[in-house]
Order: structure tokens, then sequence, then C-alpha cells
């Protein structure tokens, strides 16, 4: 039965004004300094500058009370879904009635990045990027409003949260299927639809000695009078299931993001190809358990990439058997395991349940490779550090090798590529599979 994550949370309504941070302003300072100053150079009288210096204290004070009193109101853009390390627009303007923003900024978490973050005056217009999948809090801005001296501050927060969904590049897939579509024949990665004994029906015709008998058509045949049986077409759509691995392997970063996230833009690109292709779309996702699991279905990619958009690595050994288990008894697919060869002892288990799976269904195996240890390997040594690196990212990349030579050895395709190309590398090795009638 399909599972998938609750829906978000709706967005904070906005809050209420909430005031802090008084203090003075640059003007406040600058005229502190100069009275300073003053008193050593001209060796003004103590009484004097204790009286101008009161005077200015008591401006700065009623600046600051006069900012604290403002009402600042804000509008900024309604965001959309974004997709994950896509800049979007955004734009936040500060209203005032009677006082003046001396500096606009917008908080955001760790996961969103916004560029530039704040910015003088009343309006703040950047670029937001989302960095992580999820649902984030992005907080309400922050004015920093001036008195009309320009003596005192007050910064102001002002509206509420709001909810950002963050998604695998899913435009960018579409994107990348649409070019492939441009260049390719009619009939890449489809194959030639053939008549036979299958589960489309095609048509009625007469009957002829060679036809199996359970496909006559009895109600045609005693209504014409003369044997009549159905003519099917072979079932070409398939099923192609996308299993993630979430286990702790993914967890680790590479090109400024985690192994997951990279899987699952890439699963994001082979998705929208298979619906493209007309094949069905499913999704498993797994760690020490399943987490996630949705049944394969006709244009099935932004259904999948929504199911998993939140998913999240679980520090524990992921069970490729549970996972398998839970596709051993369907239709023969495409199952496209994302996950992460480096560990060869992890990958031990893979091994042992390749042999099984591969009787019945067609296996690939997605995996990125790590630009730092290609780096460590390909880069000349220049001291005792940078020659233990290279040993060690060699050892890796020998077990990661190793490993994959023993899948192929089984009959599985395997696909590494950099995290950038790894979604096309994925897609153009499923239309590989196709057009060599393995499915």
């Amino acid at each position: 039965m399909a599972t998938a994550p609750p829906p978000p949370p709706p967005p904070p309504s906005p809050g209420p004004d909430r005031r802090g941070g008084l203090r003075p302003g640059r003007w406040a300072a600058a005229l502190l300094a100069g009275l300073a100053v003053a008193t050593v150079a001209l060796r003004l009288p103590p009484a004097a500058v204790l009286v101008v210096a009161a005077v200015l204290v008591g401006c700065v004070g009623t600046d600051m009370v006069l900012a604290r009193r403002a009402r600042p109101t804000v509008e900024r853009t309604m965001l959309p879904t974004l997709a994950r390390r896509a800049s979007h627009p955004h734009v936040v303007e500060v209203g005032l009635d009677g006082a003046r923003a001396a500096r606009t900024r917008q908080p955001v978490p760790p996961e969103l990045v916004l560029r530039p973050s704040e910015a003088a005056g009343s309006t703040l217009t950047s670029e937001l990027v989302g960095w992580h999948r999820g649902v984030h809090t992005l907080p309400p801005p922050v004015v920093r409003v001036a008195g009309p001296l320009g003596l005192g501050t007050c910064d102001h927060t002002v509206g509420g949260a709001v909810a950002v969904t963050v998604l695998p590049d899913l435009p960018r897939a579409r994107r990348l299927a649409d070019e492939r579509r441009r260049t390719r024949s009619p009939d890449d990665g489809r194959i030639r639809s053939r008549l036979g004994l299958g589960t489309e029906f095609e048509t009625i015709r007469d009957y002829s000695p060679d036809d199996d008998i359970r496909q006559v058509n009895w109600l045609a045949t005693a209504r014409l009078g003369r044997p009549m049986t159905n003519q099917y077409r072979i079932d070409e759509d398939r099923d192609l299931v996308c299993m993630v691995d979430a286990g702790r392997l993914m967890a680790s970063p590479v090109d400024g993001a985690t192994r997951l996230d990279v899987a699952l833009d890439a699963l994001a690109v082979l998705a929208v190809a298979a619906d493209d292709a007309g094949d069905r779309v499913g999704a498993v996702a797994f760690a020490g358990d399943l987490l996630r699991q949705l049944a394969p279905r006709r244009r099935g990619a932004e259904p999948v990439v929504r199911a998993l958009f939140d998913l999240e690595p679980v520090e524990v050994e992921s069970d490729f058997e549970r996972a398998f288990q839970a596709v051993a008894g369907r239709k023969r697919a495409l199952l496209v395991l994302f996950t992460d060869l480096v560990d060869a002892a992890a990958a031990r288990t893979l091994l042992a349940i390749v042999p099984v799976m591969a009787r019945r269904h067609v296996i690939m195996v997605v995996s990125c490779r790590d630009p730092d240890l290609d780096a460590a390997v390909d880069t000349p040594p220049v001291d005792l550090r940078d020659t233990l690196r290279a040993a060690v990212a060699l050892d890796l990349l020998t077990a990661r090798r190793r490993t994959t030579a023993m899948l192929r050895r089984l009959g599985v395709a395997v696909v590494e590529a950099p995290p950038d190309r790894l979604g096309p590398a994925c897609v153009r090795a499923y239309f590989r599979l196709k057009r060599a009638g393995r499915l």
C-alpha cells in the first residue's frame, strides 16, 4: 500500500509587531565623539559639557522612544515551492508612517540561502535558494527603524513566519526530458510494438489453426457463425521502481550536499524520462526498515518526488534484503537502487541478494562518484598528510571498483557519475536497457 509523508503544516499566521534592540544611531555616536574632542581641544567648562551631553542624551532617548512607537508593515513575495539549488526572486517591502527604515534584514535557516540577506532602506531585493529538501520555516523580517532625528533606532520583527517547501529540481528534469525528446528519434527508448500473446487488447480477427484456444472470442463466434479470436498486443510499457537507500552512508557530504540529496535529484530526472517513455514509476525508500512505499503508476514522476522530498538519512545500516523483499512479488520491473558503494562491508548484503532478485527483475545500481576522493588520488602529494589522504582514497576507490565489477558480473547495470551528471547518466543507462529489450 502506498505511503506518503503527512502534508506540511500551514504557514503560521502573521504575528504582532515585536519590538526590541533599542540603540543609539550612528549620528549619536558621531556627536558624542565630537563633543569629547571639542572638550579636550577647546577646554570647555565642565558645566557646559554636562549641559550639552544631557541635551544630546535626551534627544537620543526621545528619538529611540519615537522609533519604538513606529508601526511598520511588511509585504514580501509569496514564495512558491522551490526547486533545490535553483534561485527564486524574493522581495521584502516595508511600509512606515512617520518614520524611516534604517535597514531591512531577512533571517534565514541554514537550509536556505538568501543573497543578500539585508539592505539599507525599506526594500530588500534578493535571491532565495533552497539548499536542502523539506519544509523549512522562513522567519519574519526584522526592520531597524530610525527616529525622526536619526539619533536612535529600534529593531522591529514584523509579520509572521512562512513555511517554504523545497523539492528536488523537477523543472530541470523536465527541461532535460524536453531536450531529449527534441533530439531523439521517435522510437528511441521504446521497443517497437509486436503482436502476440499479451495483455493489451488489439482487435478481433478470424481464428486460425495456430491460435491459442484461450483467445477465442465465443460471443463474436456465436454472432458471426465462424470462429473468431482476440488479438492482443504485448505489453511494452514496464514498471520502474526507484529504491532509495536512506541509511547512514547516504548522509555523507558530496558537492555541498548529502548523497541522498544527489540521489533524489537524479531520481527526479530518471522518473520524468520514464514518464516520457510511457513506463509506470513507483518508489521504495528504506534504511533499517521501510520508510516510504509508492506503487508504480502512470505519470508517476511528480507523486514519487513529492512522496520522497523530505526524506532524511537515518544513522543505521541499510537493510537491502528487507527492501528487495518489498518488491520481490511484483511483476517483472526495472529496480533502480540509489545507494553508495564506497563501503565494501555494507555492499556484501547487496551482493548476496542481487542474484536472487535478478532472476525475476532487471536491476540497476546508481551511485555518485565523490570528486574529493578522485582529487585526492589524482593530485600529487605535497606532504605526509596528502600522502596518507591519497592512500585512504585509493583503498576506498579500489573497494568500490571491486564491488562494481562483481555487480556487473551478476548482470546488474551500474551507473557511476559525478553529482551534477548523475541524472543524465541514469537516463542514458535506462534507455540502453529498453533498446536492448531487457525490460
